[in-house]
């Protein structure tokens, strides 16, 4: 894991590659900030001669970081069996798509949202089928089908045997074969989504768009597969339902009667986890993140993320 090499730079260009893997592990953004900063924390506590000995810091960034992770992960269903209503990941923008960059001070440090790869497994359909892993399966999963570290250096990170580390991988992987996400091949870190879906996604999400505009209540419908669920996360800090929405029908008069309470609601397409999606926001603030799952030309799937606390990314200078 990472590179050989003991130089402020060679440390310091770990960073990237941690933000994502981290990422990845927790779907939150600012706890994967926070890893990787308790991680380079404790590599600059290390004595020099400490540091010279270690002949990769980026593979023992990366241990570390993946440790980190995996505690957080096994305190984390705790402190979700306390969130208010649905948890969902934390939204990523793509900066290229806007005009101003909010949030982000060109001089300042760089925001970690920023140095995300947007590919498969960021999009939020698979991360929230990493989130029915048990830790270990996911930080093996992650580590091994998406990073493409060998299971014997995972294990240093679990601290098990390769082999129990490939099981649990293989295990991870049924999990999302059972899901059938529509990103459930992943690939290494990078590459992106093929053309054609992300253009046929494209373009349904821009009628469901134009049909929530309008209140179009039947367009809606037929643009929502009869089996469509609908998750909103709202932290118990904005209002949201507290149950998943079922049903192609129902979500369509949920979503009128939100633009109904309203007014002034502006819709704008933009990329979300690496996918078109949709922001909606109110006098230039941000008020939900909405990622879509389609298939065979009908959304199935929509997870409105509206917690202003996962939301910090999607803030600019309008």
């Amino acid at each position: 894991m990472g590179t050989v090499g003991t130089s402020a730079d060679d440390v310091a260009g770990e960073r990237r590659q941690l933000i994502n893997v981290a990422y990845r592990l927790l779907g939150s953004v600012t706890e994967a900030e926070d890893a990787v900063q308790d991680a380079y924390a404790r590599w600059y506590g290390l004595p020099r001669g400490r540091q010279e000995e270690i002949r990769s810091p980026g593979a023992w960034l990366t241990t570390v970081t993946s440790r980190i992770c995996l505690d957080l992960l096994g305190s984390a269903r705790a402190r979700r069996e306390r969130y208010v209503g649905a948890w969902l990941p934390e939204p990523v923008p793509d900066r290229t798509e806007w005009d101003h960059a909010g949030g982000t001070d060109p001089a300042g440090p760089p925001d970690p949202a920023d140095q995300l790869v947007l590919d498969e497994s960021v999009t939020m359909a698979f991360l929230v089928v990493l989130e029915s892993m048990t830790p270990a399966e996911r930080v093996a999963f992650v580590l091994h089908d998406v990073f493409r570290y060998p299971f014997a250096e995972i294990a240093g990170v679990l601290g098990r045997t390769p082999a129990a580390s490939k099981q649990l991988a293989a295990s991870a992987r049924r999990r999302v074969s059972a899901a059938r996400a529509p990103e459930a091949t992943v690939k290494t870190a990078g590459t992106a989504p093929a053309t054609t879906i992300a253009t046929d996604r494209a373009d349904v999400v821009r009628r469901v768009k134009e049909a929530w505009e309008t209140k179009d209540i039947a367009t809606l419908v037929g643009l929502l597969d009869p089996a469509a669920v609908m998750t909103a996360d709202g932290g118990g800090l904005v209002g949201a339902a507290l149950r998943p929405v079922e049903g192609g029908a129902r979500i369509a008069q949920y979503m009128v009667a939100i633009a109904d309470k309203a007014p002034g609601l502006e819709l704008l397409e933009r990329s979300v986890n690496g996918v078109p999606g949709l922001v909606a926001q109110r006098a230039g603030a941000v008020m939900t993140v909405a990622s879509f799952d389609v298939s065979d030309g009908r959304v199935t799937r929509i997870w409105a993320v509206r917690n202003p606390e996962k939301l910090r990314s999607w803030a600019w200078d309008g």
